[in-house]
């Protein structure tokens, strides 16, 4: 399996896209900004978007993808999020006054939206592809996700502060090649990382020791100003640690 970097800023400008990664041709793991690069018939052929949380650099590609798919559908495309996150998207999104609801548009019954909450610890098989909700600590509700196929398993933080639950998780996943973790803020702006439930590098280190060092570790979701101080600062020595980058390509 391989995952596409669409999106892995922290904010906007240039080159910059907020998350987004891209699993084999068919699931989408959360849709910001980076969604609106994809050809037309990429974004036909997305089957399942599964989001972390409902913040706006999270989900903001996604009211846009389904007013650009509904023609060429045939299923619905599945959106698999906690139900808090389904919540607040159907109160303060698709609800008609910010944009449709897609669950009842063309009609009540074929919605090109389908809604399919998760919950920690609740997996889905496709094709190959186990996706398993991780916990997360953040201002809102908000999940991690393991992806696993038959060679090997990439964790995927989502936004989150230190969360013990998230590295109790990834101590029982076997054969895990890579974490994608997201680093937001520098050290200097380390008060701010802790109200906003975001990591800067002096809570990842610590953290990153309860993980086996041959695990790669990517950082995502870092602020564009201070993007180069947040690797510098992140980098000890004991784990391999990178930045990420959109295009980039992750297999496992």
């Amino acid at each position: 399996m391989q995952l596409r970097v669409l999106g892995c800023s922290g904010g906007i400008g240039g080159v910059a896209r907020t998350t987004s990664f891209l699993l084999g041709d068919r699931v989408l793991v959360d849709a910001g900004t980076g969604v609106g690069d994809l050809p037309l018939d990429a974004l036909c052929g997305i089957d399942h978007v599964f989001l972390t949380h409902a913040h706006f650099d999270h989900i903001a590609c996604l009211p846009m993808l389904l007013d650009t798919v509904i023609g060429a559908r045939r299923q619905p495309v599945t959106v698999h999020a906690l139900p808090e996150t389904i919540a607040t998207l159907q109160v303060h999104v698709f609800n008609w006054q910010l944009w449709p609801d897609f669950s009842v548009i063309p009609d009540a019954d074929n919605g090109v939206l389908r809604w399919a909450p998760i919950a920690v610890g609740e997996s889905c098989d496709l094709d190959g592809l186990r996706m398993t909700a991780l916990p997360a600590q953040h201002t809102v509700p908000a999940l991690g996700y393991l992806f696993e196929t038959a060679d090997g398993a990439m964790a995927f933080s989502g936004d989150s502060a230190d969360c013990p639950a998230f590295w109790g998780a990834l101590g029982r996943v076997e054969r895990l090649r890579a974490l994608i973790i997201e680093t937001a803020f520098s050290n200097r702006e380390a008060g701010l990382a802790r109200v906003s439930q975001h990591y800067a590098p002096e809570t990842l280190l610590p953290a990153l020791a309860r993980i086996d060092p041959s695990v790669d570790v990517w950082l995502t979701h870092l602020k564009p100003l201070d993007a180069s101080c947040i690797v510098a600062e992140a980098r000890n020595g004991v784990h391999r640690i990178a930045a990420l980058n959109g295009g980039q390509t992750l297999d496992f």
